[in-house]
């Protein structure tokens, strides 16, 4: 229980003294006290300013003065809230959500952009301006819990789990002691957790997914297998297959959950520019485990096996890595990769073409359990990348020169629209040998440049993982996704953040009759071979 004078926590948030939580500085500002509402003012940019400019800096895909301006809006809207009688608890999230809003809107103002250009960025201002939805498919659950939670849980779970922050810096910022905050996280926790569960129930498209409602929550809690029929169930409901990855989020990966729940975007980006992480900002994320959030337990390994289904578990020869078992994990042993035995290759787009198969992220083919170990290696060959969406070609403007744009135009047999893909993840022009696809070297703007040697500190902008619904994720940063900018020729290829629209899929050209060269009029398809797909398709 709170104590109704709770004693002083003993480690301060910066910009204010012991004992001042964020609801106590802005009382002044409701009070209408000028001198007094300035200090709690200038006191509550101190507590939030940097990681508010951080998450505008992700958000408009470039640091300076244009993220000062976004996060000094921000933060003037926020207080303007506060002199209305909103609660201060809480006050982070709702500064970085002040944040994003605050980019799109001033994104979609074509008076505002043409003097601001930077907010035209393709991984910034322009693709959010883009975005439909913020609030990733996958997270809809997490989202609705969380706002559904009073701001003191919200506050708690946000610095922790997402800020990696130590709980003495949340009971501050509540003006609570650490025992209680403490204890009021665990409760946080158990609320938000039951608030995904009855989102899943009340938003469930079907009756058989309310049905499962329980059957998904008790075993995912305690660290049990699934029901064979809940498995099931799961191999044909994506909806179900999200609730399950989310749960498992809420026991081990609660930072990354919240994170993208909640912002959306650029979430990943800004859980790992956390200091409290003790890594660099802009580090890709690998796994729930670097995401923090979950509770400690001896007996985690033990958990995350017993949740996947012994068909799918390492089998010898098997090659797994620990972001296999993780994205296992997230699924909850859902029987996908069973489903992706069966399934063999994802739908050709109608036209004869057939998606892009997938890789891993260090570029090697994976075997999955219960694969054909003995079918032949796959065949490096050439092929024409044709967007699903607008049906045009990946092809160069102007000569294979570095620096040379990359658009959509007709799809033609010119060797300017030829690539291959490589084991490295390289996307190289057939004409020209030495020059990848470069996704890094003009703000998103995808353009040729020099295949970069994989020692290269660059190598991650000129490689790409290939999902099983032949998407192309830049290695630098997984969210987001090769693209164009229209549906017309001519619209530039860019790298947007990933909303797995039929934009941001590429299909190549059926595989000829004789592994070779490419045969345009070829038919047929290639053979569906389980060791061609990724295991990350759960997570894609």
């Amino acid at each position: 229980m709170l104590t109704p004078h709770p004693p002083r926590p003993p480690y301060p948030p910066p910009g204010a003294g012991a004992g001042e939580s964020d609801e106590s500085l802005a009382a002044p500002l409701r009070a209408g006290s000028d001198s007094e509402a300035s200090r709690s003012a200038a006191l509550l940019m101190a507590r939030h300013w940097q990681p508010a400019q951080d998450y505008a800096a992700i958000c408009l895909a470039t640091p300076g003065t244009l993220a000062h301006m976004v996060t000094a809006a921000a933060f003037h809207q926020i207080l303007d809230r506060l002199v209305l009688g909103e609660t201060a608890d809480a006050l982070r999230p709702r500064l970085l959500l002040a944040v994003r809003d605050t980019v799109a809107n001033w994104s979609a103002e074509d008076r505002i952009s043409e003097v601001l250009p930077d907010l035209q960025k393709p991984a910034g201002g322009r693709g959010m301006r883009a975005t439909k939805s913020m609030t990733p498919e996958n997270r809809a659950l997490a989202e609705r819990s969380f706002q559904g939670l009073v701001p003191m849980a919200q506050c708690l779970l946000w610095h922790t789990a997402v800020e990696a922050e130590s709980i003495n810096v949340p009971a501050a910022l509540l003006g609570m002691d650490a025992d209680s905050a403490a204890f009021a996280l665990e409760q946080a926790r158990e609320k938000f957790r039951e608030g995904c569960v009855r989102a899943h129930r009340e938003l469930a498209p079907s009756k058989d997914c309310r049905f499962y409602n329980r059957l998904l929550d008790v075993p995912i809690r305690r660290g049990g297998a699934l029901l064979p029929d809940v498995q099931r169930h799961l191999t044909g409901c994506r909806y179900c297959r999200h609730a399950a990855e989310q749960l498992g989020h809420v026991e081990n990966g609660l930072g990354l959950l919240l994170a993208e729940a909640v912002l959306g975007w650029g979430g990943r980006r800004y859980l790992d520019s956390r200091p409290g992480r003790g890594r660099p900002a802009g580090a890709r994320g690998r796994g729930a485990s670097r995401h923090g959030g979950g509770r400690p337990h001896a007996g985690a390994r033990h958990r995350l096996l017993a949740r996947i289904p012994l068909s799918a578990r390492r089998a010898p020869g098997a090659v797994r890595s620990s972001r296999a078992l993780l994205t296992g994990v997230g699924i909850a042993g859902a029987g996908l990769l069973a489903t992706v035995l069966a399934v063999g290759a994802w739908p050709d787009g109608g036209d004869g073409t057939d998606p892009v198969a997938s890789t891993s992220a260090s570029g090697a083919r994976r075997t999955l359990p219960g694969a054909d170990t003995q079918a032949p290696p796959a065949v490096t060959r050439q092929t024409r990348l044709r967007n699903a969406e607008s049906g045009l070609c990946l092809d160069i403007k102007g000569g294979p020169e570095p620096g040379a744009g990359v658009v959509l135009a007709v799809c033609t047999s010119s060797w300017t629209q030829q690539w291959t893909y490589e084991d490295d993840g390289l996307l190289r022009s057939v004409a020209g040998a030495d020059l990848c696809l470069d996704s890094h070297a003009d703000a998103g703007v995808v353009i040729l440049g020099t295949c970069a040697d994989t020692k290269n500190t660059r190598g991650d902008d000129v490689r790409y993982d290939l999902t099983v619904h032949g998407e192309l994720l830049p290695r630098w940063d997984e969210t987001l996704a090769l693209a164009a900018t229209g549906r017309d020729p001519g619209a530039e290829a860019v790298v947007k953040v990933r909303d797995r629209s039929a934009g941001e899929r590429w299909l190549t050209d059926p595989v000829p009759a004789t592994d070779g060269s490419l045969s345009i009029g070829g038919t047929g398809r290639p053979p569906a071979r389980a060791a061609e797909l990724s295991d990350r398709v759960a997570g894609r």
